[in-house]
């Protein structure tokens, strides 16, 4: 299948491309070096509508389309991927509110995020339960008109830098994943606590945090959807999920293709540039290819996301994040050998890509989850 982008796809991308070569990538490598969080690009980047940019006008979003997202979130990576996912991901959480919460919620929260003002965060994942979410031990008990919750987050992005945030808990102790409710709690609620996981292998930009609730009181107005429905309203996130980490991994590839070819055309050796030597041609022509398949399946994804077939959308972002993300490695191993020794320090940012892109085979479900999905509805 082929895909024809519109002239307003391709306006979308060209301003996002400009932000990225003005305000991003010349700062790049500071905000990785000093692991800092860039609340000052995050509410640029909303000025131009580049935060939350699938959520309606009328909650100060730009109401854009799932392909006009997925190309804002690629070309965001393809400046940098830890400051790129330090903008993307300001609004976690969310899609859960945009579509399950209360007027009251979508209204108080919604604006805040995509004007820049403030960031949420999602707590699914705890320390002994990552892809098994069915498993998690955070528990929320009724208690006259509120909640309490206990438990454990771990690998919350944004988690101490978010105002606001999604609790995924069990209601139903026993029940799995029939048992899970969705909580919405600002950050500054008693009992919440966070800790920045600062030691990461990549996207330093990013905030990264482990969060403990000690009997978090919440009001029961303050649940999304239904109780007992989390695990399933959570389910229909997971195709655009995948879809959007597909298109980080598109992203963070293309960036580590450009930064090889530029410096393939720089480089001299034995009396002429690199890019001269077969050899080098050879693994650009190879990372060229890899990265445009991959950006195909993964605009096919967003394709079947945003017409809303859930069923053959499950199956293209599982493809897609699976693929683009083995392709973005990949491609970052490579640009950083034709870099050579310099691809090896922090002077060029080969090294950076070779790092940040590892991080797309492991959130929203590993590589070997994907391949789970994708055998269920091939088999």
């Amino acid at each position: 299948m082929s895909f024809s982008l519109s002239p307003e796809h391709e306006a979308i991308r060209e301003a996002v491309r400009e932000f990225g070569e003005n305000e991003i990538k010349p700062v790049a490598e500071e905000y990785d070096r000093e692991h800092r969080y860039p609340v000052e690009l995050r509410q640029k980047a909303a000025e131009y509508d580049f935060v939350e940019p699938e959520v309606p006008v009328e909650y100060g979003g730009a109401g854009m389309d799932k392909i006009s997202a997925t190309i804002v979130t690629e070309e965001l990576w393809r400046a940098d991927p830890g400051i790129g996912i330090a903008i993307e991901s300001a609004g976690f959480g969310m899609d859960m509110i945009r579509e399950f919460g209360d007027e009251w919620m979508r209204e108080e929260w919604l604006p805040r995020v995509t004007s820049g003002e403030s960031a949420s965060c999602s707590m699914i994942s705890e320390p002994a339960h990552g892809s098994d979410v069915a498993s998690m031990d955070t528990v929320a008990e009724k208690d006259g008109d509120e909640y309490v919750i206990n438990g454990n987050k771990m690998w919350i992005t944004n988690g101490t830098v978010a105002d606001v945030g999604v609790i995924m808990a069990k209601t139903s102790p026993g029940e799995g994943h029939r048992g899970i409710t969705a909580f919405l709690a600002p950050m500054d609620t008693d009992g919440i606590q966070t800790e920045k996981i600062d030691n990461k292998l990549g996207i330093h930009a990013s905030d990264l945090a482990e969060v403990v609730l000690d009997d978090v009181r919440v009001p029961a107005e303050n649940v999304i959807g239904e109780v007992d429905q989390g695990f399933y309203q959570l389910m229909e996130f997971f195709a655009s999920a995948r879809t959007a980490v597909a298109a980080q991994a598109v992203g963070a590839a293309q960036g580590a293709l450009d930064a090889a070819v530029e410096y393939a055309n720089e480089r001299e050796q034995f009396g002429q540039k690199i890019s001269n030597f077969q050899a080098i041609e050879h693994k650009i022509a190879e990372m060229a290819t890899r990265t445009e398949a991959a950006r195909s399946l993964t605009y096919r994804a967003a394709t079947e996301v945003e017409q809303n077939n859930q069923e053959v959308a499950a199956r293209y972002s599982s493809m897609a994040k699976l693929f683009a993300s083995e392709v973005a490695v990949e491609v970052a191993d490579e640009g950083l050998q034709v870099h050579g020794g310099s691809g090896y320090v922090t002077d060029y940012a080969a090294e950076r890509f070779y790092r940040d892109a590892r991080i797309t085979k492991i959130y929203e479900g590993t590589s070997e989850i994907q391949k789970n999905i994708i055998a269920d509805r091939v088999l």
